[in-house]
């Protein structure tokens, strides 16, 4: 039978809230070596997910939109929008703030190539997952499923 997320996630994840300072995420993330942490609201249920990619609006800093002049009007050469919500990240001083929602998500009950198939298809680091509720009951890396790999 093959190896399930149940079998090699992270049980009970650390999670932070929306409302958790955004220093003590960055302190959470440095002291414990993770790259990421599920965020959750006030029964557990997933609203996002900060990792260190979020983070790195902090350090860098956004470049406003370039646009041209045209008959007194502004065009905007890449989409205001985007520049308001990379603007709104560099400033956040909350994990709500910041964090990436929607995150892609599994349940325990697919198997490690299921898992490994979505994490290289969507580019992600991490998966939540999730019971039937929607509550955050671990978390799967890429590096645990290398080591699922080493040990198989």
């Amino acid at each position: 039978m093959p190896q399930t997320v149940a079998d090699i996630m992270s049980p009970e994840p650390i999670v932070v809230r929306p409302v958790t300072p955004l220093q003590e995420a960055i302190q959470i993330l440095a002291e414990r070596r993770i790259s990421g942490l599920p965020v959750v609201d006030d029964v557990g249920k997933l609203v996002g997910i900060i990792s260190e990619t979020d983070l790195m609006w902090q350090a860098t800093g956004i470049t406003p939109p370039a646009y041209v002049m045209f008959l007194d009007s502004v065009i905007y050469l890449k989409n205001p929008a985007d520049y308001e919500r990379d603007l709104h990240k560099s400033l956040g001083q909350t994990v709500g703030e910041v964090m990436s929602k929607n995150p892609i998500t599994i349940t325990p009950d697919k198997t490690v190539k299921q898992a490994a198939q979505i994490m290289h298809d969507r580019k992600v680091h991490r998966l939540p997952v999730l019971d039937n509720a929607g509550k955050v009951i671990g978390i799967l890396t890429r590096g645990d499923i290398v080591r699922a790999m080493a040990a198989g």
